[in-house]
């Protein structure tokens, strides 16, 4: 009984957050401003544990409502960082929906500052732990151009993976789409993320990225969409990623 009452209670701020209504640092600063109350009484404390299900949470007396869950594919640029704000003051890719009326989305996983194209945010956390699990492993396609001519010994050495920094970086599959006088392109799939995966692992085979795209992630293809454009997912489309990463039996 006490382990699963316990089960319920999540501090305020991740609570916010969990709801879709505002990132967690968003929701750190409403709760420090005295802006957010529960039950009628004003707290300021982010970690303070409170269980959603009884808790009623209001800012500045308004109640907080999840709002209506938004799913959106965006074909993300080179050049843009994968966050809300930067501490740099670099570009980020929400500079892609400005002017939307779209509620708090957070970006589905990552793709590094210099990686281009699919990338999905949400308000559903759910849905999203569901998509960026490693245990769910929901495949991720992408295409390399890479800085050599690739042969079968080095599309082995990608499968059979190298330990870079005590973590085994591998591929589910590789291949040669096309050569050009010095370089080619690759097609690669991961079934796992690990941080600038790809990269490190490239680099650990003596190989330099000149670019890198992914076109997909589960069932979903980018497509046509426009480099900088975003679109919304269909409820089908929802449906299939949430079913692409359902664990195996």
């Amino acid at each position: 009984m006490n382990g699963r009452k316990h089960s319920t209670l999540n501090g305020l701020a991740r609570t916010l957050s969990k709801l879709g209504i505002c990132s967690r640092t968003q929701a750190q600063a409403l709760i420090h401003a005295g802006a957010v109350q529960i039950n009628g009484r004003t707290v300021h404390d982010p970690e303070l544990r409170i269980d959603p299900a009884r808790a009623q949470i209001t800012i500045n007396g308004e109640p907080a409502l999840a709002p209506a869950r938004v799913y959106i594919a965006l074909n993300k640029p080179r050049g843009l960082v994968t966050t809300r704000a930067d501490e740099k003051g670099r570009a980020t890719v929400y500079e892609c929906l400005a002017g939307a009326a779209l509620p708090y989305l957070a970006p589905v996983g990552r793709l590094d500052q210099a990686s281009e194209g699919l990338l999905l945010l949400s308000n559903d956390s759910a849905w999203n732990s569901v998509i960026t699990d490693p245990a769910t492993q929901v495949d991720k396609l992408y295409h390399v151009q890479i800085g050599r001519m690739p042969d079968a010994g080095f599309l082995a050495r990608l499968h059979q993976g190298v330990r870079v920094d005590g973590e085994l970086l591998r591929v589910k599959a590789a291949r040669e789409l096309r050569r050009g006088g010095r370089n080619a392109w690759l097609e690669i799939t991961l079934e796992e993320g690990k941080n600038r995966h790809l990269r490190r692992l490239l680099a650990a085979c003596d190989c330099n990225v000149l670019r890198l795209i992914r076109i997909g992630i589960g069932p979903l293809r980018l497509g046509t969409l426009a480099k900088g454009a975003w679109r919304h997912l269909t409820p089908e489309e929802v449906r299939l990623l949430s079913a692409a990463g359902t664990p195996a039996d």
